[in-house]
């Protein structure tokens, strides 16, 4: 909450769906980050409960689009990670003409971020840092992935609850 009272982002969620995202209009863009519920088990974890290592931390795949009025735009492909510096990793970057393109599941992802020219890698975290993706929204999509799942998990029990008992 502490995060939306101090942000202009707006967030947005529906009752049953795993989907969540953030928007806020910067210039003529609409930013719009999107992400899932997760599970708060580890699957790493072996069947006594266990974990090497300590606390393993679960990761957030998010995706952050930016989209003009006319649909063209760009979507970087990232997930959250710990430290304190760079809380989210980069995985691809992929540009857009339309609606369409943006949308049809055979368009091309864009290159490895890692593969793309530095100075192209440090442009694109500039503008990321300038529509607002920094370490408070990376705790935010973290937390929010984790409390999602408990609400929706907590409303499945309730629905199985009235079926089991009529």
């Amino acid at each position: 909450k502490k995060f939306l009272d101090s942000s202009s982002f707006k967030f947005v969620q529906k009752e049953g769906d795993v989907n969540m995202h953030l928007e806020r209009e910067v210039g003529d863009k609409l930013v719009k980050v999107e992400w899932q519920l997760t599970s708060p088990f580890d699957p790493t974890a072996d069947v006594e409960g266990d974990q090497e290592g300590g606390e393993e931390y679960e990761a957030t795949d998010f995706c952050i689009t930016l989209e003009s009025k006319s649909g063209a735009g760009v979507s970087f492909y990232c997930s959250t990670q710990t430290g304190e510096d760079h809380r989210y990793v980069i995985g691809n970057v992929k540009s857009f003409a339309s609606v369409e393109e943006k949308e049809s599941v055979s368009s091309y992802n864009g290159p490895e971020f890692e593969d793309i020219d530095e100075k192209l890698q440090e442009s694109f975290d500039e503008l990321l840092a300038e529509v607002g993706v920094n370490a408070e929204l990376c705790d935010f999509i973290d937390a929010m992935a984790l409390d999602k799942e408990q609400r929706e998990y907590i409303r499945w029990l309730r629905n199985v609850k009235d079926i089991m008992e009529k």
